[in-house]
Formats: C-alpha cells, structure tokens, sequence
C-alpha cells in the first residue's frame, strides 16, 4: 500500500476516524465489544432501577441505593420489556412474551457479566488475524468468532429462561426476588460444589489457555470460526454456568452481585491454579449451610 493510499488529509474529522478504524480491525472490534457492554449493563442497571421503584421497603438488598439514581427516560418498547420481565405472574395472553423477554435478559446478563472476560480470547484471535494480515492470507472477520461465542451464551438463556420460569411456579411469581429457604441453599450448593470439580478446572484450563487453541484450528471458514467461537462459548459456559446458579439465591436482577460474579470470573480466568475457585466455592457451601439453619 503507497503513502498516498494513507494520506486521509482530504477527509473531515469523522471520515479520518473511521479510515483509522478501518485500518485496525482489532481496536474496532474491541470498540463494538466494549459499546455492547456498555450497553447491556444501561438496560439491566434501567431495569433493576425499576425492580426497586416496585418493591416495597426492604426489599432486595441494595434496592435503597437504586431508587435514589435517577429514572431516565427510556423508549416504549424498553418499558414493554421491562413489564414483562418485571411482572410478578404471566401476563393475560403473553406468556411467550414474557418467555422470550426472560432469554433476553438473561442474555443481556451473560454479555455484561461473561463478555468481559472473553475479551482476551478475542484479542488473541485479532493478533493471529493481524499476523496473517501482514503475510497477506485472507481472514476471517473477529467478529464472527464473537457471533458464535454469543451463540452459545443465547442457547444458555433459553434455559435460564426456562429455570426462571420453573422457578416463578415454585416462589409464587416472585421471580426476580430472592429464592430462599431449600432452593436458595440447593442453587448454592451445587454452585459451590462444582467450584472444586475436574469438569470446572477442566473448563477453566480451556478458558485460560486460548492461543493454543485458535491457534491450532485457525481457518478461512467462516463457518468454521463461528464454531470456534461457539466451541469457546461452551468451555465458558461449562466454567460459569453454577455461578450463574447463585443469582436465583439473590436475586436474578440483582446487578450488584451480577456485577461481582463477572468480576470473579475474570479475575479466575486470568489467574492460575485453583486457590479462587475453591475460596468461593468454600464459601459458596458456608452461605448454604447459613441459609438453611436460618430456614429451619
């Protein structure tokens, strides 16, 4: 490419900008990745800010601080969203509404809480991509890895989903408060337990370890990275799928401790060894056990 082809002098201010963002493709990539989590935490937080306004005093924890933060003005279908989700039984006649509001919401979450911590898988697979680039190989565009790697999480939701919904018959139509008592001690146990599990650390070796992996399946096919991507979602999602578990003991909206599990999550994904994993899976097993001398 000549000097000339990269002179964008003639261009305005937003022209040269997007000539920039063409010319790298990984800063453009981690741009959209970064304005959809952005993104996704303003509707869950909007959404959790309306969860507060309903409930009564007391309610969820951190619902004081939620009903203090201004109410922005939202389109109508955002509100329509928000009911359906929010609605404490199966609207008349909208039943799969609302089941598909729940597996947008639980989507959403997985962008907010587990997006984060794909973005080195992400950036991994740009710098092989650049690196063919430079060598004049064609390459497939990042951002179908990161449509497959979403795919999986969307296949997850519909399951949340579906566990929300069997959940909403078990807690009377309280579907986003906290589920206590048996089912509440049973969402931690299970989440605490598979901390120290083979599966879990196998999971999370995969996570950790992704050049090896894009590296050794690297292809021109874009059907092929979609499924790379997808294969990655699943090793995810293998790691995380208990954590997620525990929202159903806090409060599925609550964004609090959504925001802290994918803290975690990135976190355990970064580091190495098994320490982590096994602190919160310990103390996992010490808030069941709380919760249900406090149940009896």
């Amino acid at each position: 490419m000549t000097g000339q082809e990269h002179d964008f002098s003639h261009l305005d201010r937003a022209g040269r900008a997007a000539a920039g963002l063409a010319r790298s493709p990984r800063l453009a990539v981690m741009l959209t990745i970064g304005a959809g989590i952005v993104l996704a935490w303003f509707i869950l937080a909007a959404m959790a800010i309306r969860g507060a306004e309903r409930r009564l005093a007391g309610g969820a924890p951190g619902d004081a601080l939620l009903k203090d933060l201004p109410r922005l003005p939202l389109p109508d279908f955002l509100d329509r969203f928000f009911a359906l989700c929010l609605a404490p039984a199966p609207l008349a006649g909208s039943a799969a509404a609302q089941a598909l509001a729940f597996v947008l919401m639980w989507f959403l979450m997985a962008v907010a809480a587990m997006l984060p911590s794909a973005a080195p898988m992400i950036r991994t697979y740009c710098e092989i991509a650049d690196t063919a680039r430079i060598k004049g190989e064609p390459v497939v565009h990042p951002l179908v890895l990161v449509a497959g790697y979403l795919a999986t999480w969307l296949a997850a939701s519909v399951a949340f989903a579906a566990l929300t919904l069997a959940v909403h018959g078990f807690a009377a139509g309280r579907v986003l408060d906290p589920v206590v008592g048996l089912a509440g001690a049973a969402a931690l146990t299970i989440a605490g337990l598979f901390q120290f599990s083979g599966l879990k650390q196998a999971c999370l070796k995969k996570c950790r370890n992704p050049f090896s992996i894009l590296f050794a399946n690297w292809s021109v096919n874009p059907a092929r990275i979609f499924r790379l991507g997808a294969e990655q979602g699943i090793w995810c999602l293998g790691c995380c799928w208990a954590l997620m578990l525990v929202m159903f003991a806090v409060g599925v909206m609550n964004i609090f401790w959504m925001a802290l599990i994918g803290l975690f999550t990135l976190i355990e994904k970064q580091t190495t060894g098994r320490v982590a994993s096994q602190v919160a899976g310990a103390i996992l097993l010490v808030w069941a056990a709380a919760l249900l001398l406090v149940s009896a």
